[in-house]
């Protein structure tokens, strides 16, 4: 897959729904559970309501809390929607046995094979690239691809979150699922012995660092980086020209794609309005919104991005099966702690 910037962002509020998938208006409500912690999806929820009738009743925590109640609930549980960040998160709601599958066509036309689950339990509705950013004072041959960041030529340079953190999980599950275990496991325990420090803080927390200068490269989803360009993140975007960025991974894979995205639960007792939400979630209304509203890559090809993630250039993505992907967290939890990577 190929993500093209496109720059006349007036389209997301000129344009109403544009091969928009959600039937005509039926009343009803909708449960809601989700992690997705943007103010900006307020109007997401808005504008279903308003095309729909349907009446959106929200319950927000943390992605593993929400599947833990969701597990507890039972066959009682009022969700109807699960929505959370990272295919880590979304395959470990599967694998809780909260999701189920569902038959929709406009889903199937909409979002790309390998942006939803093999079973049609979960579907990718707005993509992270993870790329890989440098202090253009101090790098100047910066790595251009993941596995470049192990080279010994950067140690002491590398900053990374932690082996905890569901970003880093599902790169390196990525990492095996395109290079093997093997290379895999040799690849992070480079990274760990060019690490400027001991891993900690968020993805904001890695950019930061390298205008602070305690590291020279580091890790991030692009959102993070793109949100300090729209508008002002302290300590970030008053000297955010000091960092350069590199889409990794251009000649080999492609740069690894995180997804936000969601499914409908077990046991949803509006399962027909649910449907229709994760319907309107895959419309150009509701996909160019999460880039304009939140810095975020549209799932669907061919969506306009906002001006803020325009600026970051084309690039091609890494076009593996994330559903498969997800298979190796278990394994890439393993490795993380096999090399030391805290």
């Amino acid at each position: 897959m190929t993500v093209k910037t496109k720059s006349n962002l007036c389209l997301a509020a000129a344009i109403a729904i544009v091969a928009s998938p959600i039937a005509a208006f039926a009343e009803g409500e909708l449960n809601l559970y989700s992690s997705r912690h943007y103010d900006t999806d307020e109007r997401l929820y808005s504008d279903f309501t308003e095309l729909t009738g349907i009446t959106i009743n929200r319950i927000e925590g943390k992605a593993d809390e929400l599947v833990t109640r969701m597990q507890a609930e039972g066959v009682n549980s009022p969700a109807d929607v699960l929505l959370t960040v990272d295919t880590s998160r979304l395959e470990r709601a599967k694998d809780a046995g909260v999701l189920q599958s569902i038959d929709s066509a406009v889903l199937e036309e909409r979002i790309p094979a390998n942006l939803q689950d093999s079973d049609n339990q979960w579907f990718g509705f707005s993509q992270r690239a993870r790329i890989i950013f440098y202090d253009k004072a101090d790098v100047s041959e910066p790595p251009m691809d993941y596995v470049s960041l192990a080279d010994p030529k950067y140690k002491g340079m590398v900053c990374h979150r932690s082996s905890t953190n569901v970003y880093g999980q599902t790169l390196l599950s990525a990492v095996i699922e395109n290079h093997g275990e093997e290379a895999a496991k040799g690849w992070a325990q480079g990274v760990v012995e060019n690490f400027a420090r001991d891993p900690q803080g968020g993805d904001t927390d890695q950019l930061r660092a390298i205008i602070s200068g305690e590291c020279d490269i580091s890790v991030s989803n692009t959102y993070y980086f793109a949100r300090a360009l729209r508008k002002d993140v302290s300590d970030l975007s008053a000297e955010i020209d000091k960092i350069g960025w590199v889409f990794p991974a251009q000649d080999a894979e492609g740069t690894h794609m995180n997804l936000s995205g969601g499914g409908v639960a077990a046991h949803a007792p509006n399962k027909d309005n649910a449907i229709k939400f994760l319907e309107y979630l895959a419309s150009d209304q509701a996909q160019q919104y999460f880039s304009a509203g939140n810095d975020e890559f549209p799932a669907v090809p061919g969506v306009a991005l906002s001006e803020s993630v325009g600026k970051l250039g084309e690039f091609r993505a890494d076009d593996v099966d994330l559903s498969a992907v997800a298979k190796n967290l278990a394994t890439a939890q393993k490795i993380f702690n096999e090399v030391g990577w805290k």
